[in-house]
């Protein structure tokens, strides 16, 4: 299948060649256009406009930042990818994005006879989470391109719902992390072994995905992680924008939300996500970093 890809960056390019294993012929495009390299090198052809990808391909496929970026390639007139898809092809969003903009882009789409699909995405490729808005038939037809980037395909309904259901999972995931910080500051005011606790937790109710990155970024102070604050902090308020447009709770997530901007305001946004443990550590007055001061 003759494919267009447009935002190759850190979640885009593994994909990207993942589509390339599977056999297709890949056009890609980035603001960046260094970030094609890889990809080129894989047998990609690089293009120089969203709408280029688009031009004279079955499917595009964007992998974003978030709702403004999506919009911006998407709808501009002149260089956007819908003014270069033709009636009969399809767009797959990959991006975090907000489920109101979906069901925008798409009624845009159908009126030229383009299908779109949210798909979000979850973990690393190709043994990640997809999870798909689009109509029962564009799912069927699509379905071997989901399958060629990820393990777990879930069709979880129209329009929206594959984006509804990301904001959910990061809602649930970052907000957890925001309680496991606050209850290693406790154990550490308390005077526990850190080390000890972040074994225990694993396998005790505390759980979590999240929570892992607490041994692997917090503890040694480099705050690595697979996403930037940036794009949390991003995740988490659509998230809770979603909570308000369709009128449930959401308190802890704005607390969460609270503390990630904090952290961006300290100008650590492009640093991993859990780097907002500093935050939380400054008003404890207590730093996580158990293995400092050993021999």
């Amino acid at each position: 299948m003759r494919i267009g890809f447009v935002g190759t960056g850190t979640m885009g390019t593994p994909i990207a060649g993942c589509l390339i294993r599977a056999g297709h012929s890949l056009s890609v495009y980035d603001r960046r256009p260094e970030a094609t390299a890889d990809l080129c090198s894989q047998g990609a052809v690089r293009v120089h406009s969203a709408f280029a990808a688009a031009r004279d391909n079955e499917v595009v496929f964007t992998s974003l930042p978030g709702p403004e970026q999506f919009e911006a390639a998407m709808l501009e007139p002149q260089t956007g990818i819908l003014a270069g898809l033709r009636s009969g092809t399809a767009h797959i969003d990959l991006t975090t994005n907000a489920p109101k903009t979906i069901v925008r882009t798409a009624e845009a789409c159908r009126s030229r006879g383009v299908e779109l699909i949210d798909a979000p995405v979850s973990g690393r490729p190709p043994t990640m989470t997809v999870m798909i808005g689009a109509s029962d038939a564009a799912f069927a037809k699509y379905r071997p391109l989901f399958e060629a980037i990820a393990v777990n395909v879930f069709h979880v309904g129209p329009n929206g719902a594959g984006a509804t259901a990301k904001l959910v999972t990061q809602y649930l995931g970052y907000t957890n992390f925001i309680a496991s910080i606050e209850g290693m500051l406790v154990a550490a005011k308390a005077g526990i072994d850190l080390e000890t606790l972040a074994r225990i937790v694993p396998v005790s109710a505390g759980q979590s995905r999240t929570f892992d990155n607490i041994a692997r970024g917090v503890f040694p102070g480099t705050f690595a992680a697979g996403g930037t604050l940036d794009i949390v902090a991003k995740d988490v308020e659509l998230a809770c924008a979603l909570a308000r447009e369709v009128g449930a709770p959401a308190t802890l997530g704005a607390l969460a939300s609270d503390l990630y901007k904090r952290a961006q305001a300290a100008g650590w946004g492009q640093e991993g996500f859990p780097v907002v443990a500093r935050v939380l550590e400054a008003m404890a007055g207590v730093e996580l970093r158990p293995g400092r001061g050993k021999e």
